[in-house]
């Protein structure tokens, strides 16, 4: 049932149903006028208005992103509280410095620039592929190849090795949806035991092997750092690696495909990139925008905070709702309107502040480049089928779309 003003101020997280996951924008759109600051049954809040939302991302002298304290109850003494309290973007500054100068230098503008080289051939071998078939699912045959491919070759994952990878990443960033049964869970931890393994004896043969593409291999450089007495640990290389490979390609996929979605569901849009290709940059982030791919993010603060005309103290934990604040009128003009010409577009969806998203250039170049040789090659695309989303309030996931290729 959707959330009416009279309602607004009893919506639980927790307890979002398959409605809310297939759309959530209706109840957003209600909790952003009605309870912008909606306390939740366990003491923290959700937040849906853009300001308060990038204000939370942005200060992080007084908004923590340090999990430890959040995922004790969640995943206990598990692998998945390791790797979630680990990884680069769980961290406060000075670890989260640390690590982020370390992995700076491979999304510098020189090693973007050979990235997208590569990029396009990928895309353009996809789409030798994908012309035989006529109908192809956009997601698992030409949104996931793209970035899995790219991460891994960042990583030096030889190609043959790579398809555990997907799964391994849905099961681990699974865990952070607020509703897991302990089944999941479980799946979870035995995906990261799996991919620590993995990542282990990949380094093992890295060190008996050394790889002939150190400018661009980062688990080598890290591997070197390591070894040269500075850098990471082990594990923490293996965690962090882990989570590049887990959001490198999570996010992207999920931007390339909830894109098509949007230029199927808006052929007039669809129509004015193939009239005028320099409306694909602009059209990227409004694909970001109006369907964020990580729709919910967190942080707790560390000291007492006022929002909304009221005092919440030190420690509540708070929920970021992303998607909401990108659709908020304060912000954006007829924000639930698509428009691939929008400008200004001051979204959220990569975060802002020093946990912007690292990779973001990456996304964004692999996205224009995906694009651009798709409607370039098939500028007649249509929809096959209907678009399949799992239930998941966290993340903006499709499972399948598929489409037919027309020239």
């Amino acid at each position: 049932m959707r959330l009416t003003p009279d309602t607004a101020s009893q919506f639980v997280l927790s307890r979002v149903g398959h409605e809310f996951a297939q759309d959530p924008y209706p109840d957003f759109a209600v909790l952003r006028e009605h309870a912008p600051l909606c306390r939740q049954p366990d003491g923290s809040i959700l937040l849906t208005r853009y300001d308060d939302v990038r204000t939370a991302l942005t200060d992080a002298a007084r908004f923590s992103s340090d999990k430890r304290v959040d995922f004790k109850p969640k995943f206990g003494d598990s692998p998945l509280y390791e790797h979630h309290t680990t990884s680069l973007v769980f961290n406060d500054p000075p670890y989260h410095t640390r690590v982020r100068k370390l992995l700076q230098p491979f999304f510098a503008v020189q090693t973007l620039r050979q990235m997208e080289q590569g990029v396009a051939r990928m895309v353009d071998e996809l789409l030798d592929v994908a012309a035989e078939k006529r109908v192809i699912d956009i997601m698992s045959e030409f949104a996931l190849a793209i970035p899995l491919n790219l991460v891994g070759d960042l990583l030096g994952v030889p190609r043959g090795e790579r398809e555990p990878l997907r799964t391994w990443a849905g099961l681990i960033l699974g865990g952070l949806e607020p509703v897991r049964t302990p089944e999941q869970l479980a799946a979870g931890n035995r995906a990261v035991e799996e991919f620590k393994a993995y990542l282990g004896e990949l380094i093992a043969r890295k060190r008996a092997h050394p790889s002939r593409n150190a400018e661009t291999d980062i688990l080598w450089a890290l591997i070197q750092s390591a070894d040269a007495g500075g850098g990471l640990t082990e594990l923490e290389i293996i965690h962090n690696s882990i989570f590049l490979l887990n959001a490198g390609h999570d996010t992207t996929t999920s931007l390339i495909s909830n894109g098509m979605d949007l230029l199927l569901r808006f052929p007039e849009q669809l129509e004015r990139l193939r009239q005028d290709r320099s409306l694909l940059k602009p059209a990227v982030e409004e694909m970001l925008r109006f369907e964020s791919p990580l729709q919910i993010g967190n942080r707790r603060p560390t000291v007492e905070v006022a929002i909304q005309g009221e005092t919440v103290p030190a420690g509540t934990f708070f929920h970021l709702a992303i998607a909401a604040a990108n659709r908020d009128p304060r912000q954006f003009d007829h924000p639930d309107v698509f428009d691939v010409a929008r400008e200004p577009n001051k979204h959220v969806a990569f975060g802002h502040g020093i946990h912007f998203c690292a990779g973001n250039a990456v996304a964004r170049m692999e996205a224009q480049v995906a694009f651009a040789k798709l409607i370039e090659r098939f500028p007649r695309i249509r929809r096959a089928g209907p678009t399949v989303r799992p239930d998941r309030s966290r993340f903006r996931v499709v499972d399948e779309l598929k489409v037919e290729l027309e020239a």
